[in-house]
């Protein structure tokens, strides 16, 4: 499963390694109810065709009509929509605003060069974070890794946008519960893996690979980067613990496991005193994971676990136990 921002990325380099002109856009910066978040991408070719999306809709036909009458030709430029921009005709109906970057690159070897790297940073193989001043062409430099999603960041006049892979989430075995998750987790741009190690319950997910791993394992021998969220979903202790402690020993940004409170809290117990793991790992363990909607089925309860990553993510509030 790519990300949307992804397959921007291969249309454009496909543009680009064809010859054609193109435009990358990111979004920058939303206010209000605006349906794109910041690091969202677009491109367009030179003969109309086009990845991604601003604002899920609202603007794209007025932004392709001023790219047709000349608009936006410097290497880079900022553009609002919504509250405060030039364009008053146009209004989103959400009532948000935001600000994107429109980057012009013309067909060359360098276009290329630095597209490709803005991908391999998406895929998480060489983070970067770009840095231009506006007007000027955007420069790429190898970053160290850190949180999921892209960070934009303002100092002064210079814009610096860090590239950072979707987040990825690992489930440690199917049940009714991840199969939704799966679902969910696809519709907010997250990327999925699956261990399922035990081959009775290793069945067909709709356009998910699952490996025959025993999750624990998989995460010893390959570990998780800091986009990474672990869930353990099985509520059998013998695969939920091994895969806490090694999910724990991992900068994953979000553990999360089933189970009600009591058993919740013999499961810390059992990890401190069999495992070993400290306060500080046992509190990186969402337990009872998800938001307290007062879930009961597994799509309720894979929605409010959906839910906290995506607060998480996002450094939003505080969590509530399912």
């Amino acid at each position: 499963m790519y990300s949307p921002d992804i397959r921007v990325l291969e249309f454009a380099l496909g543009e680009a390694g064809q010859h054609r002109d193109l435009w990358l856009c990111t979004v920058l910066c939303t206010w209000g109810s605006a349906p794109r978040s910041p690091g969202a991408l677009m491109a367009i070719g030179q003969t109309g065709g086009s990845r991604g999306s601003l604002s899920g809709g609202c603007i794209e036909e007025h932004f392709m009509q001023r790219l047709t009458q000349g608009a936006w030709r410097r290497p880079s430029q900022r553009v609002r929509y919504g509250a405060g921009s030039e364009f008053s005709e146009i209004t989103l109906p959400c009532g948000g605003s935001l600000d994107v970057l429109v980057e012009y690159l013309p067909a060359t070897a360098t276009t290329l060069d630095y597209l490709h790297r803005m991908l391999l940073a998406l895929r998480g193989e060489f983070p970067q974070e770009k840095t231009l001043e506006p007007g000027q062409p955007a420069r790429l430099a190898t970053c160290p890794p850190a949180a999921p999603g892209p960070a934009v960041d303002w100092r002064g006049t210079t814009l610096r946008l860090r590239l950072a892979p979707p987040v990825q989430m690992i489930i440690a075995g199917l049940s009714p519960v991840a199969e939704y998750c799966i679902e969910f987790a696809r519709a907010v741009g997250f990327t999925v893996l699956v261990c399922e190690h035990r081959e009775a319950l290793r069945t067909a997910v709709d356009g998910q690979k699952v490996l025959p791993d025993f999750p624990a394992r998989y995460l010893e021998r390959h570990g998780c980067g800091p986009h990474s969220a672990v869930l353990c979903l099985t509520h059998d202790a013998r695969i939920d613990d091994l895969t806490l402690m090694e999910a724990c020993r991992t900068p994953a940004f979000y553990i999360g496991v089933l189970g009600s409170r009591r058993n919740s809290e013999k499961r810390r117990e059992r990890l401190r005193k069999i495992a070993g793991l400290d306060e500080g790992q046992l509190a990186r363990i969402h337990g009872p994971v998800g938001l307290a909607i007062g879930g009961k089925t597994p799509a309720e309860i894979a929605l409010a676990i959906i839910a906290d990553i995506v607060r998480v993510k996002n450094g939003v509030g505080v969590r509530g136990g399912t």
